[in-house]
This record gives structure tokens, sequence and C-alpha cells, in this order.
């Protein structure tokens, strides 16, 4: 794909989804860690219909720090692996005890806590902070390759080529942008191409076959 043709994809996306932002509810950093924690594998609104009771139970890191897996864990269950719970506390105990109670803002720091990968740092990081980061989901990762914005076989290099490529005060509404495209437009099972306001530039529509041809 030409460099023009991935500028006008990039344009066409902010142009798509101006209002493009998390779909998960929290109103400070703590909550949106605990809520991404939740969301691996899980949908948004799932997870946005258990925690209001989890927050309302345990309003901040110090007081998730002093729960007991087997009271968070029904409380959560509906998102997912037992596993969960069991991060979510332990990551707590470590922001209560090394970070005064405050989620750090730091890759090196949020990769340290339990459960948090990569990507979920990076959307702690954007959204709770304002730091620049790009987080690669499932939506992220298919709907890059799939558009032709990048070409990789793994999260880590879609992200070193996505970051190469987008300006670094976009890289997290980039993210919202394929998020919102992917839930919405280039869905994994059955992309709506024929809907998609990118196709004129799009690598993945281009090279489809008709559908009298498939």
């Amino acid at each position: 794909m030409t460099k023009a043709n991935r500028e006008k994809i990039l344009a066409g996306l902010e142009e798509l989804y101006p209002e493009a932002k998390a779909e998960l509810v929290f109103s400070n950093p703590y909550e949106m860690l605990v809520a991404t924690i939740l969301s691996a594998q899980c949908t948004d609104k799932q997870v946005n219909k258990v925690t209001p009771a989890v927050f309302a139970q345990y309003p901040d890191a110090t007081a998730m720090a002093a729960a007991a897996e087997e009271e968070l864990y029904p409380m959560v269950k509906s998102c997912g692996f037992r596993s969960k719970a069991g991060n979510i506390i332990a990551a707590c105990r470590i922001i209560r005890d090394e970070h005064g109670g405050e989620v750090p803002h730091t890759m090196e720091e949020l990769t340290a806590l339990p459960g948090v990968g990569r990507k979920t740092a990076n959307v702690v990081l954007f959204n709770a902070f304002g730091i620049p980061a790009f987080a690669v989901d499932t939506h992220v990762f298919r709907v890059s390759n799939r558009l032709g914005l990048c070409k990789a076989d793994t999260v880590e290099e879609t992200e070193r080529q996505m970051t190469r490529l987008i300006p670094r005060e976009k890289w997290g509404q980039a993210h919202h942008w394929l998020i919102w495209h992917g839930r919405r437009v280039c869905k994994a099972q059955r992309p709506l191409c024929a809907e998609c306001g990118l196709k004129e530039w799009c690598e993945y529509a281009r090279n489809k076959k008709p559908a009298s041809e498939e």
C-alpha cells in the first residue's frame, strides 16, 4: 500500500469516528485498570454491567487490596477467568504497598503488576493519564492488517509499525478509531465492505472476490 493511501485511510477513520473513545465506564485510573483487566476476552458491555457493584464495594486500590478472592470472584465471574479476580487483588496490593495507593503511570511499572500486559498498560496510559500510547487488541490487530495500514504477524510488530505510521499525538485516538471500525463495520467474520467508507483504499476490499465468485 502506498503512503498516500495509508494517509487517506487514517484521515477517513478520523472523519468517520470523531467521537471515538473508550467504551469502558470509569472515573479514575484505578477504575480504568480494573475494568481493562476484566475486559480481556470479554465485551466492554459485560464489564460495564459488573463494575458499578465492584467499585461501590471496593472504591479504590487500597480497599481492593484488602479484598479476598472468594469475595471478588462471584462479582466478576461473568467476565471470565477466576484468575482475573486474583490478579486485580494482587495488583492493588502492589499499588498500595509500592505506589502509595495510586496507579502508576509508566509502562514499566504497569506491566510489573499481575494481569497487566503491554496492551492493558497502553489502554490505561492513554485513557486514564492522557499519555500517548497505542494499544493493540484483537480489533486493532485485525483492522490494521486488513486495511493494509501494516503487515504484521504479531501484536508487538503491529504496534511497532503503527506507531511509526501514526503521529505520536494521535496514537491513543487512532486506537479508538480502529476499535470502533472493527466493532461496527470491519467485523471479524463478515466485514461489511459494501458499507465501508474506506473501501476505496482498503487492501482487503480491493483484493476481495466478488460475491458471485465466492
